[in-house]
């Protein structure tokens, strides 16, 4: 049994919906409903009532509510009290950050701290999406650092998370020059003759972006998939192979770009093929149970004062 099962039970007792908890613990409501099935699977007894709308809980779900409630209370206390012997490490700021960003944006952003704010310690923490913005709802990390896209949010409440917004990114396709220099691929394809599609494995938030990019082309896009993974640098390197088309941030084929070993496979008359998305930190808001490390907040502040903006919009 995981303990992410529970939190994932107590979102569903508290919601009564599975569209909601799933999208309130960032994750597909398919994949919400199998995390809750492998917990009723471990308890050996539904736990849910799924004749009824809104969901109710059966006396047994009842039952591991109140009990999940004071598991999970007497969890995050013990990780409190073992968070207070690590004073050694009240200078190191923690980050969660998705895979892409932590290879791509990362390295350069902090390198940019440096001769700005000055040199800071740091931990950084590689994740999916999903898993970073829990490390943040969980209290594992100072700041989480993710791209957002109107389409696809981050389900953050406004009263207990800030947001910054520290720079903008391009998601657009590529794919590797022939010996001429020119495409080996050219959207936007034929339908007897689709281009091979190097993509995102499902559920990967870049993979939703590029999905929405398709979909709102005004041209049909016809694209074979042969490979997908949940990383970009993995997209990356079997592009750089000529294996296929890859939709990529620009910060991860820079240097590509520049030694021609990556082009664009978008003819001039195509348009529309790429999209802005923000790169955003998060971090939850300080109170007086839960203050700031001192220097997560000097950079907080820094970072504040830079942007002008470290308010969280309200939904």
């Amino acid at each position: 049994m995981e303990t992410k099962w529970l939190e994932d039970f107590v979102s569903l007792a508290e919601t009564r919906s599975f569209s909601r908890s799933a999208q309130l613990r960032h994750v597909t409501q398919p994949a919400f409903s199998r995390r809750i099935q492998a917990l009723e699977a471990w308890a050996g007894t539904d736990l849910v009532d799924r004749s009824s709308y809104p969901t109710r809980l059966t006396p047994a779900g009842e039952t591991l509510y109140a009990q999940s409630l004071e598991m999970l209370q007497a969890l995050h206390n013990t990780r409190a009290m073992l968070r207070g012997h690590a004073s050694a490490g009240q200078d190191v700021i923690e980050f969660a950050v998705p895979h892409t960003l932590a290879f791509t944006f990362f390295p350069a952003w902090v390198s940019s701290l440096r001769d700005q704010f000055g040199p800071i310690k740091s931990r950084l923490i590689a994740l999916n999406v999903h898993d970073a913005a829990m490390r943040l709802v969980e209290g594992s990390c100072d700041v989480l650092i993710a791209y957002h896209h109107a389409s696809q949010p981050l389900q953050l409440d406004a009263d207990r998370y800030e947001m910054l917004t520290l720079g903008t990114e391009t998601l657009a396709p590529y794919c590797k020059p022939d010996e001429h220099g020119e495409p080996m691929f050219r959207l936007p394809g034929r339908p007897s003759h689709p281009l091979p599609y190097l993509g995102y494995a499902p559920g990967a938030y870049l993979g939703q972006v590029t999905d929405l990019l398709l979909k709102q082309s005004g041209t049909a896009i016809h694209l074979d998939r042969v490979y997908e993974t949940d990383m970009a640098e993995g997209l990356k390197v079997m592009a750089l192979e000529g294996h296929g088309v890859a939709f990529l941030p620009h910060s991860a084929v820079t240097k590509e770009l520049r030694a021609r070993k990556l082009v664009s496979p978008v003819p001039p008359e195509l348009q529309g093929m790429q999209v802005a998305m923000e790169v955003r930190a998060y971090r939850a808001r300080p109170s007086g149970k839960q203050p700031a490390k001192g220097t997560a907040q000097a950079l907080w502040t820094f970072l504040a004062d830079a942007a002008g903006d470290a308010t969280l919009p309200k939904p």
